[in-house]
């Protein structure tokens, strides 16, 4: 349980809730804005002492009813939802505690999907980013993302660290990426847990990165699809990627197939 990010994340979106949004009326002054501790208690059932006490972070670890009636009180998206469970520990570790099995142990029906589809765009990538294969065209399109090393094998810490990563990206889409590359990696973390690969990657954009600082305080949460992307080729111009992933087994691993659009603006 990471007392401390579930503290943070339940004070956010209670800040970000207002008495209207849950049927209650906006009486009296209030000191912060959305909803007071007290008002969140009442609508998830539980004593004002108990939430209040998870929000300092020195409570108990709340159940996952508990929590449930906590997301339903501020009115969590599913998304949400299962990001609040990952940081109260209620999720099996993902692909950050053990760095030489997540990169290099592919499970081998993945495998043998990826060997079928070496004429199309694809790759098999770990939930933090990282390219262990990718089929030729995959690479002429998005580059050889297979020889970095470190902390660079993941996308999310070249994107705010290296200039350069942003180069096939219009400019227009960088905030909007930058905030689903942080919700990815906050994702990965909090189900991680502490020591973890994931980890390591946030206390290092944490030292090195303004905007990475400003956003992992907004605790982004990742939406229910990838969304496309659009890059800049240096052959095709302005182009547009759908993905569809092929999760392995345990979810360490996917299989991203991409597919082309011509760019319609």
């Amino acid at each position: 349980m990471d007392r401390g990010r579930l503290a943070l994340f339940l004070r956010s979106r209670r800040e970000a809730t207002q008495p209207e949004d849950v049927g209650l009326p906006r009486t009296g002054r209030r000191r912060t804005p959305g909803l007071r501790r007290e008002e969140v208690a009442a609508l998830s059932g539980v004593a004002t002492h108990y939430y209040t006490r998870i929000e300092q972070p020195r409570g108990p670890v709340p159940s996952p009813s508990v929590l449930a009636a906590i997301g339903k009180a501020l009115r969590l998206s599913d998304e949400e939802s299962t990001y609040l469970n990952l940081l109260a520990g209620y999720a099996p570790g993902g692909s950050g505690t053990d760095e030489d099995s997540t990169l290099e142990h592919v499970d081998e029906g993945l495998l043998r999907v990826f060997d079928q589809v070496r004429d199309a765009p694809a790759m098999i990538v770990t939930d933090l980013g990282e390219t262990i294969a990718q089929t030729p065209l995959a690479a002429r399109i998005l580059g050889d993302e297979t020889g970095y090393t470190g902390l660079a094998r993941a996308r999310v810490h070249r994107w705010f660290t290296r200039p350069s990563e942003r180069a096939l990206t219009p400019a227009a889409d960088h905030a909007a990426h930058s905030r689903a590359l942080v919700a990815q990696l906050a994702s990965v973390s909090a189900g991680a847990g502490s020591g973890s690969r994931a980890d390591r990657i946030v206390a290092d954009l944490l030292r090195s990165s303004d905007e990475f600082r400003t956003l992992w305080r907004e605790h982004p949460v990742s939406g229910p699809r990838c969304a496309p992307k659009r890059i800049r080729h240096a052959e095709s111009g302005e182009i547009t990627l759908r993905g569809e992933t092929l999760l392995d087994p345990d979810g360490r691993h996917a299989l991203l197939l991409l597919h082309i659009t011509a760019d319609d603006g």
